[in-house]
């Protein structure tokens, strides 16, 4: 079994079960590739996206969600 970083189970801990499934993969895959974190952006819990990107270091989470009043 993959046992995720400690942001990361935390990060997903806080989501709703759908949520968190829905972008679980992206964080197995940080954790297959072992050097680059997550970014998360999106606007509200609704539309987010998520992906592993080589400028946040392993094991960490960039989250930039903006919210319908700041468009």
């Amino acid at each position: 079994m993959i046992t995720l970083p400690e942001a990361y189970q935390k990060y997903l801990s806080g989501l709703s079960a759908h949520h968190a499934e829905a972008l679980r993969p992206v964080f197995l895959e940080s954790v297959a590739d072992g050097e680059h974190g997550i970014s998360i952006r999106g606007m509200g819990s609704k539309h987010v996206q998520a992906y592993v990107d080589d400028s946040v270091p392993f094991g960490e989470i960039r989250e930039e969600i903006r919210h319908a009043h700041e468009y």
